[in-house]
């Protein structure tokens, strides 16, 4: 689907804050939505979370640094982080140019797919972001 210039594909689930999710088994990839990404114009620094680590739904799982802008997104779901995508640390700019693929953030082990059941579809996120987005 489209917001404004931006794509929000219809496969992938959304939380409220700028993040997708894409179920791959057990496993979910996750990174920033295009919105998000192109809004801040170019990432210039990305800490990840660290492999291994437990994460808690609504718990910090990235920072990021703009030219002007800094901030954190929370998890979309709770698990272990299984993998992050180094690519992005070397070069954050990747989540604006690519936010849906070379752009992922980290993927984490499903605990509770129950969780999966409080995010949003593409449709549902358009909304969110017409009250977050304005102009």
């Amino acid at each position: 689907m489209k917001f404004k210039d931006y794509e929000l594909p219809d496969e992938l689930l959304y939380n409220k804050d700028f993040s997708w999710v894409k179920v791959l088994g057990d496993v979910a990839r996750v990174g920033v939505i295009e919105p998000g990404a192109k809004l801040v114009e170019e990432f210039v620094f990305v800490k990840l979370p660290e492999e291994g680590k437990r994460l808690t739904k609504g718990e910090v799982y990235v920072s990021l640094e703009a030219l002007k802008w800094s901030g954190h997104l929370t998890s979309p779901l709770t698990g272990k982080v299984v993998k992050v995508n180094k690519e992005v640390y070397d070069k954050p700019s990747l989540i604006n140019e690519d936010p849906y693929g070379k752009g992922w953030i980290m993927e984490i082990e499903i605990e509770n797919k129950d969780e999966l059941k409080d995010l949003l579809d593409a449709k549902q996120v358009i909304e969110w972001l017409k009250e977050k987005i304005r102009g």
